[in-house]
């Protein structure tokens, strides 16, 4: 079987052609720029194209699927090739699909938390040697690749991304997978530029649960209010099982949960993470697992790569990094890190990266998103908002936007990480928020030069 890969170099489509190549498929692919980590990960598999660039001559009718990714236009020359030789065209979302569609489907939905709980149902069901085929979007410890399909497993996991499926698909890629059971963590209104209104952004997971047969189940956050609405509008023959926070201590820097009067360690910590763990519980226990045996699984992990990953620490300080990047994330995240360490400073430095956080209209939804932290700092390219064809934004308009007289921005990386290495950080932790890399710095060696201080 051969499969052509139009924008090979994305995250998850480098993934997918992975898995591909992996299960025996001749896998080429194309792309006008690959950066590492996808780079070096397709040529260690061999399936790194020869040249960067689109070259629809090689495209022909010995091809048996072309699957059609995000970065890719719709008048990508590769594409127009293709739909010219009548080639069948897949976006990732569709390929997965055709690939699970004979499994037991599991969907995780939502603004946040969809990848945290992904890793954890993944994680338990490693632990006790459960044969899942998943798609995910970290890189997870003791998890070779990010897309695993097979012929032998039974269930496929999903992380649901509300976002567009391709250039030629405007469907969210969560409405494709068809959930036999369904999650939604939480709702915050994300990706402005694809939902202008709120209420056509909630839309999107109402479609998403009307998908659940009725021989399926929903399972949802009864704390977040518009997740609740979602839940209870699914007809009454779909089975719905709220969660919500555990009882939980923190003592030390350290989490505790309780349950069924016994008290389980976790390495991870967080109320957003806590109530993360709970919906990942119900799930494993759709699939057979008992709660003994996910809290036997779930005190080992570690998390998933820039979800609240621990960069470097010594015994008064500690340097992470996370995701967040939308008003409710960094809230969660800069809360998180404040009530496990109450009694140390801390540093958030959030980026404004994605399309929807670098957009005047969509600033003011930050409103307070930064007061946890007792150093916040707000960073910014103004390279970034002209590549990406924006108007641009000013340092007053941030001010404004956080409505917090304490909050610092920063235009330049190198300023920031010259002040960063300024500060006194004995009793302090450093939380460095992001979808992107602050124009270049490296964590790890900035969380070395801070530990050095």
């Amino acid at each position: 079987m051969k499969v052509h890969f139009i924008a090979i170099g994305g995250s998850a489509m480098h993934n997918l052609a992975i898995a591909l190549h992996k299960k025996g498929v001749l896998v080429t692919g194309s792309d006008d720029e690959i950066f590492d980590p996808a780079k070096e990960r397709l040529k260690r598999y061999g399936i790194l194209p020869a040249e960067e660039g689109w070259h629809p001559e090689k495209l022909d009718l010995s091809l048996d699927a072309v699957i059609l990714g995000m970065h890719a236009r719709a008048d990508n020359p590769e594409l127009l090739r293709a739909q010219e030789l009548g080639l069948k065209i897949f976006s990732y979302p569709e390929y997965l699909y055709e690939q699970a569609k004979e499994k037991k489907r599991v969907v995780i939905g939502g603004s946040h938390g969809k990848t945290t709980i992904t890793a954890m149902i993944l994680h338990v069901l490693q632990f006790h040697n459960v044969d899942c085929d998943y798609m995910v979007g970290a890189q997870l410890e003791g998890f070779e690749v990010m897309v695993k399909l097979s012929e032998s497993a039974k269930i496929m996991v999903f992380e649901g991304d509300e976002y567009l499926t391709s250039p030629i698909d405007r469907r969210p890629k969560f409405h494709l997978y068809k959930p036999d059971i369904a999650l939604i963590s939480g709702i915050a209104w994300d990706h402005i530029n694809v939902f202008p209104t709120f209420d056509n952004y909630v839309e999107q997971f109402r479609i998403f649960v009307a998908m659940v047969p009725p021989t399926g189940v929903l399972i949802y956050c009864a704390e977040d209010v518009e997740v609740k609405k979602v839940a209870e509008s699914v007809s009454d023959k779909v089975r719905i099982v709220p969660y919500t926070l555990p009882e939980f201590s923190v003592e030390n820097g350290n989490t505790t949960i309780y349950h069924d009067g016994k008290k389980t360690p976790l390495m991870v910590f967080g109320k957003h993470n806590l109530q993360n763990m709970n919906g990942a519980r119900l799930v494993c226990k759709e699939l057979g697992i008992t709660d003994d045996q996910f809290y036997a699984a779930i005190q080992d992990f570690k998390g998933a790569a820039k979800r609240l990953e621990l960069v470097d620490r010594n015994g008064s300080t500690a340097v992470y990094k996370d995701f967040a990047h939308s008003p409710s994330k960094l809230m969660a995240t800069t809360r998180a890190v404040k009530e496990q360490f109450p009694e140390r400073k801390l540093v958030a430095c959030m980026e404004l990266h994605t399309f929807s956080s670098l957009t005047k209209e969509f600033l003011m939804q930050y409103k307070g998103a930064m007061d946890e932290a007792d150093v916040p700092i707000v960073f910014f390219s103004p390279h970034a908002i002209e590549l990406k064809r924006l108007p641009a934004i000013t340092e007053e308009m941030v001010l404004e936007a956080f409505g917090n007289k304490n909050i610092r921005v920063y235009t330049d990386s190198d300023v920031l990480y010259k002040d960063l290495l300024g500060m006194d950080w004995h009793n302090a932790n450093l939380l460095m928020m992001s979808s992107g890399n602050f124009h270049g710095i490296d964590f790890a060696q900035l969380a070395k030069a801070v530990l050095e201080k």
